[in-house]
């Protein structure tokens, strides 16, 4: 499935699969590259000891899947939307029902990329803990790395922000808010 969502990102003439999973795909990618620079760093002396440079390279693969996972969640949350809106709304037993549905679709739509902008802030964790402290051979894939977190981060808020209109019960709408805004925080 996630193989079909990345195809469906470049594919201009599809509609259901947008930038909440492309950032989780970004995401995937950074893991892959900053883990592949830790290992690359391994037994060299460029400041962190071996042990670190393996650890964060296993838990940035554990993010790797994670975030590949969290693109697929995108998907299959923004259908639930797309689900909710086309349910009858003739009286109004069903136009409540509907309402009640596209919140918890919302919910849902708000929290997958909340839980992938949070992996890949770890991931700008492990590229400031490595700041200067890796194979300078990788530079470029550590930039790489760098960007496509921070724009994961980014992308990520902004989908959560995307769904706060659907949400009407005051609390969850202001907390989910809040966690977006702390994303964004996070990376400027």
């Amino acid at each position: 499935m996630f193989y079909e969502v990345v195809e469906k990102i470049m594919d201009s003439r599809d509609v259901t699969v947008g930038g909440g999973s492309a950032s989780a795909v970004a995401g995937a990618m950074a893991a892959g590259l900053v883990g592949m620079v830790s290992r690359l760093s391994v037994g060299k002396e460029y400041g962190l000891p071996d042990e670190r440079y393996l650890e964060i390279a296993e838990e940035l693969d554990e993010l790797a899947v994670q975030l590949k996972e969290g693109a697929v969640e995108d998907t299959r949350s923004y259908l639930g939307i797309k689900a909710a809106f086309a349910l009858p709304k003739a009286t109004d037993e069903q136009k409540s029902a509907r309402r009640a549905a596209i919140e918890s679709a919302a919910i849902r739509a708000a929290n997958v990329p909340l839980e992938n902008g949070r992996a890949a802030l770890r991931i700008l964790e492990f590229c400031r803990e490595m700041d200067g402290k890796f194979n300078p051979a990788a530079s470029s894939d550590m930039e790489a790395g760098v960007l496509l977190a921070e724009m994961a981060v980014k992308d990520t808020a902004l989908n959560v922000e995307a769904n706060l209109s659907l949400i009407k019960t005051p609390e969850i709408n202001e907390e989910l808010a809040r966690s977006a805004c702390g994303l964004k925080a996070a990376v400027q």
